[in-house]
Parts: structure tokens; C-alpha cells; sequence
């Protein structure tokens, strides 16, 4: 689209008026501006109306408030673009004002469905129109008010506790509900900008839609930054399900973007208040529901803890103890060569052995050390662990390579270089088999301190891995930036590399850049003979995963290596 093919008078009075002429363009622009309004004009195409996503994109950046379609040229052009630009005037609570091309029941009908607010008839002239485009801006500006009142001052996270606050001093019951949109990211790249802006009002809109139906006045919407929204509302406890489900419901059904449908993806969080509770824990036991739904493969909505206590902070609260009582342990996952079939290495993980919830694995016990602020003394502890128990291995696994995870606050640690390798030293393990693994998604605001620390510890002798590759925002950028001998494939890409086509075109392409790089690839999480051999093919040299063995001790380690070597014999 070029530039002449709009027009933008800033400096005109009044509302920003979003015009769309099939009749006169030049006329009706000249009569707005005389008007006092600020115009953006959009000149339809040779073929008619701009394609919908066009017109979308184009509306949005506007700004406007009033969408205003001269309908009366030739065919059914006008009505196209007000069923294009319809969903984004219902979602931004504009207006739109139709001038249509006849008074026919039909058209006016048709109009009406596609989402004007405001129709002209043909004959209609400046001074009607000037009349109802102040009729439609006063339209749009009730409707925003409206909006933002009931989502107090527009999404503000401190009106919300205000208002919970007055509720529960009320002794209403209260319900909390947090939403959160997946991958926007993904939709921003795929549609626009624009598109993701309409998409969260579209998502405000209906948010509105199911507070006023589940709780008429007595709730507040607000969006709490990012991707996030947050509904609260008084109901009994009993129904609060329903409620939750039926957001779930309708933000589950297609948005539209233009002619385009999509799809979001949703995840909630429930919690209902507890007596005597403020309404930062009733949010924190919403926003912890939230975080299981995200870590779900499944269910899509969780509901809080019963307790007063969110279960993060009662493991947070444990790990304080858990390290000086002895309750973290290590265990050994086997690294496979493809090639032979034998364990060339191990990668150290962590364990927790909570006394009344059991074996934990390394995400609740990382989770429990940020929340308690212990995620360096975790880290020292676990890398001092693996370190002194792989020194004392048997002979029968002195020629395992150790990887051990190494995390981004550890990179960003002034001298962590120097305390790692001291560290190592101290242990007696052999530096030339050690790999340090950095997970790729913490690396992303470090690149150049993670650089530079990376270099050290490789002149060392330490060999580096990215870990969880190919499930962060830079993977390309870091395989340039950092010194890098080997990438881990994160196990979402090779599940699937045995059955969508599409997988195996990344995984292909992932091994084929790193091998012309001189990096070795190992794959996580592989579970099948097919995927090992499949990735072999595609020139994977290293595999680990539950085909092999799961997290094992040493003992089971051992046991394990000297039955391969038996077999070779």
C-alpha cells in the first residue's frame, strides 16, 4: 500500500475519523476536514474494497473512533468492508457509520448485521453527515466509558485489589480468576500487530461480556499487563466452576481478524477467598493455579490450593531446610551414541526427596528456590554435588562425559567463571569429560555477559551445551554469539519427529546448520526406537532419554555400564 493512499490530518480538531469512500473520496474527505475532524482516508483498490486484514490493520493504527464506509458506489463493496472492519468495531466499542446505498429492508439489515452502528440514507447530505458522525463519536466515547469503568480506570491491577478489598470487607464471597494468552507472540508475527492489539480487546470485550452475565455489576475486569487479564467477581464458591468454564468457553471460540479466524490459546487460573485473606494471597493463589495450568499438557483451567497457603510457598518455605537436612539428591541420566548403542554419558539431575510429598523433580524444586530466593545457593549446591559424586565413580564409569546444568543467574554472577572452574578443580573430577548445559530461554537478556563467561570456561577445557534448544525466541542468533560445542534438541521437537512431516523438517534443518558449524546434537526425551533411528539418520549422534533409562543412582548406573560391557565381550 502506498503512502499517497492515505491521508492523516493531524492537526484537524476532534476524533479521528476512519473513511472508507466508494462514492465521492475526494468530496467526502474535503467535507470532514471542513468539519474539524481529523481524517485518515483510506482509497479502496482497483478491485474494489482492501482486502480485510488490510482494512483492520489499517483502522487500528488510526486510532479512531468512528469508522465511517460511503457504501454508494457500484456493487456490494461497501457492505464487504463493513463485514471486514464489523468484529473490530464490536471488540474497540467504536462506531460505524454506513452511508448505504438504498433504504431496502435487506440493506439495511445486512449493514446492521455486519456491525454498523449508525446508518445514512443515499440521498444524505453534509450537514447529515457531520451530524451523525458527532452522533456515533458521542456513541463510541459512552461505550469506552462504560468499559472502563466497569474495568476501573482501564485495567488498573490497583483498583482491582481496592476492589476486591471492599468485597471482602463486605463479607461478599469472591471469586478471582486470571487469564493468560499463549504464544501472542506467535499471532503478532503471523497476522501483524495490529491484529494481536484487536485480538485483546476482542478478548477485554468478551471478558466484559461473562462479568456482566455471571455477575451483572458486581465485577471488575482488568488487564494486568502483557497477555494477561484478570476477572473478579462476588459469587458463592459452588459456581464459581461455571463461571471459569464459561470464559473458558468463550475465549475458546475464533476471534476475528478481518476475514481471518484465530484461534487463542487459553489458560486459567480460579480461586475463591479464604477468611481473613487480603486480596494480594486471594490473587497469588489465582496466579499459582494459573502457572499449573500452564506447566498442563491438559486441562486448560486449575483451580488454587484449599489452604490458606499456595503450595509453591509451602515448598519454598521446605527448601530452607531440605539442603542441610540432606533431602536433594542426584541421579544420572544415561547419554546414548546412536552409532554403537553404548552410554558415552551421563547428565546430573537434581531430586528432591520431600519427607511428606515424595520425589520431586528439578522444576517444583527450581520453582520452590525462586520463590524462596535460593536459586544460587541451589544451583552452588546441586553443581558441588554432581562434581564430587562423579569424582569418586568406579572404574567401570570413568570414561562417561558429565554434563551438569549451570543457570542464567549463574552467568550473571561477577567471577563465576573463576568459581566454577575452582570449584571443579576441587572436586578431582576431570575437567577435559565435564559439558556445562545452559538452558537456551535464560540466555536471552545475557547474550554478551553468557559470551564471555562461556569463552572462559571453554579455554578451560569445559565443553558448553545449550539445553532445551529449539524452545526460546534467539535459537539462530545464539548458534552465532556463543561459544557453543554441542546443542541439546528439546524433547517437543523430537516427539513429533516420527510423525509430522513438518518436525522433521526442523529437526533436519537444526542438524544440518549445526553440523556445518561443528556442533554435536543430542536429543532429549527420546522414547522410541523409531525416533532413535530416525534421528540418526538425519545425522543425531547422541540420544537420552526413557528408550534407555530414566534418571538412575550410581549403583544403577554402574549396573547398567558393566552389563554393555559384557554384551560387547
Amino acid at each position: 500500500m502506498t503512502q499517497d493512499e492515505f491521508g492523516f490530518d493531524a492537526h484537524s480538531r476532534g476524533t479521528a475519523v476512519f473513511a472508507l469512500s466508494f462514492h465521492h473520496p475526494a468530496m467526502l474527505d474535503e467535507a470532514i476536514i471542513r468539519a474539524g475532524w481529523a481524517i485518515w482516508s483510506m482509497a479502496p483498490g482497483d478491485g474494489g474494497a482492501p482486502a480485510g486484514d488490510t482494512l483492520v490493520q489499517s483502522f487500528l493504527a488510526s486510532e479512531a473512533r468512528v469508522a465511517l464506509i460511503d457504501a454508494r458506489g457500484p456493487g456490494d463493496t461497501g457492505l464487504r468492508a463493513a463485514q471486514a472492519l464489523g468484529a473490530v468495531i464490536a471488540a474497540t466499542g467504536a462506531a460505524m457509520l454506513a452511508v448505504v446505498p438504498d433504504t431496502g429492508h435487506e440493506t439495511l439489515d445486512a449493514f446492521l448485521s455486519a456491525g454498523a452502528t449508525h446508518v445514512l440514507a443515499p440521498d444524505a447530505d453534509e450537514a447529515m453527515i457531520h451530524a451523525s458522525l458527532k452522533l456515533a463519536e458521542r456513541h463510541a466515547r459512552r461505550t469506552l466509558d462504560v468499559r472502563r469503568r466497569r474495568s476501573h480506570a482501564d485495567g488498573e491491577v490497583g483498583e482491582v485489589h481496592r476492589w476486591i478489598a471492599d468485597t471482602i470487607e463486605r463479607g461478599d464471597p469472591c471469586v478471582a480468576i486470571i487469564v493468560s494468552l499463549s504464544r501472542l507472540d506467535l499471532i503478532n508475527a503471523a497476522h501483524g500487530r495490529p491484529a494481536g492489539n484487536m485480538l485483546l480487546r476482542g478478548v477485554e470485550a468478551r471478558m466484559q461480556a461473562a462479568a456482566e452475565e455471571a455477575f451483572g455489576d458486581r465485577a471488575i475486569v482488568a488487564r494486568s499487563g502483557g497477555a494477561e487479564f484478570i476477572l473478579a467477581g462476588v459469587i458463592e464458591e459452588d459456581r464459581a466452576r461455571a463461571v471459569a468454564e464459561m470464559v473458558e468457553a468463550l475465549l475458546g471460540t475464533p476471534f476475528q481478524a478481518g476475514a481471518v479466524p484465530i484461534r487463542l490459546g487459553v489458560r486459567l487460573g480460579l480461586a475463591t477467598d479464604r477468611t481473613g485473606e487480603d486480596p494480594a494471597t486471594l490473587l497469588a493463589r489465582a496466579g499459582e493455579a494459573l502457572s499449573r495450568a500452564r506447566a498442563s499438557d491438559g486441562s486448560m483451567l486449575r483451580f488454587a490450593h484449599p489452604g490458606d497457603v499456595a503450595p509453591l510457598d509451602v515448598l519454598a518455605a521446605d527448601l530452607h531446610h531440605a539442603i542441610e537436612r540432606g533431602e536433594i539428591d542426584i541421579l544420572f541420566q544415561p547419554q546414548v551414541a546412536i552409532a554403537t548403542g553404548l552410554i558415552s554419558g551421563v547428565e546430573a539431575l537434581a531430586r528432591w526427596r520431600h519427607p511428606t510429598l515424595g520425589p520431586l523433580g528439578a522444576d517444583p524444586l527450581f520453582a520452590a528456590a525462586e520463590r524462596a530466593d535460593l536459586g544460587l545457593a541451589l544451583s552452588d549446591h546441586i553443581q558441588l554435588m554432581a562434581l564430587r559424586k562423579a569424582a569418586k565413580w568406579p572404574l567401570a564409569l570413568a570414561h562417561l562425559r558429565l554434563s551438569i546444568n549451570i543457570t542464567a543467574a549463574d552467568v550473571a554472577r561477577a567471577g563465576f567463571a573463576r568459581l566454577f572452574l575452582d570449584r571443579v578443580a576441587d572436586s578431582g573430577f576431570p575437567i577435559d569429560r565435564l559439558t556445562a548445559e545452559i538452558t537456551e530461554t535464560g540466555l536471552i537478556h545475557e547474550l554478551d555477559r553468557a559470551a564471555v563467561v562461556l569463552e572462559s570456561l571453554r579455554e578451560a577445557g569445559v565443553r558448553i551445551a545449550i539445553d532445551d534448544f529449539g524452545t526460546g525466541y534467539s535459537s539462530l542468533a545464539y548458534l552465532t554469539s556463543l561459544p557453543i560445542d554441542a546443542i541439546k534438541l528439546d524433547r517437543s521437537l523430537v516427539a513429533e519427529v516420527d510423525g509430522a512431516p513438518r518436525s522433521r523438517v526442523v529437526v533436519r534443518g537444526i542438524i544440518r546448520i549445526a553440523a556445518r558449524l561443528g556442533m554435536a546434537i543430542i536429543a532429549e526425551g527420546v522414547e522410541t526406537h523409531d525416533q532413535a533411528q530416525l534421528l540418526g539418520r538425519l545425522g543425531c549422534q547422541t540420544y537420552q532419554g526413557f528408550l534407555r533409562a530414566a534418571p538412575l543412582d550410581e549403583d544403577a548406573l554402574r549396573a547398567m555400564v558393566e552389563e554393555e560391557v559384557k554384551c560387547a565381550v
